[in-house]
C-alpha cells in the first residue's frame, strides 16, 4: 500500500481510538510508519533527503518498543504493508499531520491518567513523535528549497 494511503488509514484509526491503550497502540503504529517511510526515502527518495530520511528510518527507538497489546498483535504492524512512496512531498506532509495528531492524542491521554507508568510512557512517546515530526519538517523544507532553486534555474535559462 502506498505511503499516503497508509497514513490515511492510520489517521482514521487514531481518530477512532476509544481509550488510552488504543491511542498508544496507534502512536506505535504511526512511529513504525514514520520509520518505514524514512527507510524507503533513504533508499530511493530525492538525494537531498536521504541523510535525514535515514535518521528518521533508524530513529532512536526511545519510547517505541513494541508493547504487549492485543490490538497490535491482532492487526500486526501496519507499516509492514508499505509498498512505496509515490509522492515524497505528499507522504511527508501527511506524515507530519499524523505525527502532530498523535502528539495531541498522547497529551490528552497523559493529562487524563492517574497511572504513573502510562503517563511516562505517553511523555516518552510525545518526545519521539516530536523528534520524528522535526525530521519530517526538515525534509519538507529541503524539498521546498529544491523547488525554489529549480524555478530560479529555469527562469535564468529562458
Amino acid at each position: 500500500m502506498d505511503a499516503e494511503r497508509l497514513i490515511g488509514v492510520s489517521r482514521h484509526a487514531l481518530a477512532g481510538s476509544a481509550d488510552a491503550l488504543d491511542v498508544i497502540a496507534e502512536a506505535w503504529q504511526a512511529q513504525a510508519l514514520a520509520r518505514a517511510i524514512g527507510s524507503r526515502l533513504a533508499l530511493s527518495g530525492p538525494q537531498e533527503l536521504r541523510g535525514e530520511a535515514r535518521e528518521l528510518g533508524e530513529g532512536d527507538g526511545r519510547g517505541w518498543g513494541l508493547p504487549d497489546q492485543p490490538g497490535l498483535r491482532r492487526g500486526g504492524i501496519r507499516a509492514g504493508q508499505l509498498t512505496g512512496v509515490l509522492d515524497a512531498r505528499g507522504a511527508l506532509a501527511g506524515l507530519g499531520e499524523l505525527l502532530g495528531e498523535v502528539g495531541i492524542a498522547l497529551v490528552a491521554v497523559a493529562c487524563a491518567t492517574d497511572e504513573e507508568g502510562l503517563y511516562w510512557q505517553c511523555i516518552e512517546a510525545i518526545d519521539a513523535a516530536d523528534e520524528s515530526s522535526d525530521r519530517v519538517g526538515g525534509m519538507l523544507r529541503r524539498l521546498s528549497a529544491r523547488e525554489r532553486e529549480g524555478g530560479r534555474r529555469s527562469e535564468g535559462a529562458g
